[in-house]
């Protein structure tokens, strides 16, 4: 038989086998996965280069060196003047809330825009009493523009600090030096007024018919109102639905001049049994009435 030959032999040649060894072919195939290509090309250079710049930066000086560079660069850029602030408007107050705006706005001009944290500054003007809305923002020219709108005075509240103005909500606006100063707004007195102010302009605009004879509302125990009327007059109100009670005591009055007469007091605290409590003078005079055609018989 003739020997086998071809690729059954192994030749016989003298050269090496190209094929490389089983260590080789698995250390080849191990670079190709992806996460080994990724961190040889990215993960070892960005490693490199953060060890040298932790080294450089070890050294105290050439940190402050860096720092300083950082805050000239910044400077520079922030200082230029198209980013300066150099005054402030303040458009929608008055004089004196105007004034109290610029006293608290903690700013000292000229400024920097980056500088300037405009919330900040709205809150701050918030926070003032007379002022229910305002919009801070930076116009062209470096004016650092205040939009406010004040909050308008509608009670006056006499309380035992004095007297002091009050918006529909019963926010504080402003204190109140004398009663002249506002005489065509409503007054309100008593503990815990102010937190009900909306159904005292409630009561005021039903009270209307009263016209200049009406005083004011006093609260009483922090529970219900009494109405205050010239001649020492008052309708004592009801916890619950003091407007309803107060408009059957108008109309009752319209058709009957209840508070025409001698009537101290129309208590109306109990819905189903209205008291009418007469003046003094009124009952010294029935009682001497009574007397009379009691002796007369």
């Amino acid at each position: 038989m003739q020997p086998l030959t071809g690729w059954f032999r192994k030749p016989d040649d003298g050269r090496c086998d190209p094929a490389p060894s089983r260590l080789k072919y698995r250390l080849q195939r191990w670079m190709l996965t992806p996460g080994i290509r990724f961190g040889l090309r990215f993960g070892v250079p960005f490693f490199l280069v953060f060890a040298a710049g932790s080294a450089y930066l070890a050294d105290e000086a050439r940190r402050a060196a860096l720092v300083g560079v950082y805050n000239d660069a910044r400077a520079a850029i922030q200082e230029r003047p198209e980013f300066m602030v150099n005054v402030m408007a303040v458009d929608g107050a008055g004089p004196s809330v105007a004034r109290d705006i610029r006293e608290v706005v903690p700013v000292d001009f000229p400024v920097s825009s980056f500088d300037l944290d405009l919330e900040q500054i709205r809150d701050v003007i918030t926070g003032l009493d007379p002022v229910k809305t305002a919009s801070v923002r930076i116009r062209p020219g470096g004016i650092l523009q205040v939009d406010v709108e004040e909050r308008e005075p509608a009670l006056i509240w006499r309380s035992r600090e004095g007297l002091a103005l009050l918006d529909e909500n019963g926010i504080h606006v402003a204190e109140l030096g004398r009663r002249s100063l506002h005489p065509d707004l409503p007054l309100i007195a008593g503990k815990g007024a102010a937190k009900h102010a909306a159904q005292a302009l409630r009561l005021f605009a039903a009270a209307k018919p009263l016209g200049p004879r009406l005083r004011g509302l006093v609260r009483v125990g922090e529970r219900r109102w009494d109405v205050v009327l010239d001649r020492k007059q008052r309708i004592m109100l009801p916890a619950q639905n003091p407007v309803r009670a107060l408009e059957r005591v108008l109309a009752v009055s319209e058709v009957q001049d209840l508070l025409e007469r001698d009537v101290a007091a129309v208590d109306m605290r109990l819905a189903g049994r209205p008291t009418v409590r007469m003046t003094e003078n009124s009952v010294e005079n029935w009682w001497r009435i009574r007397q009379l055609n009691g002796g007369g018989q």
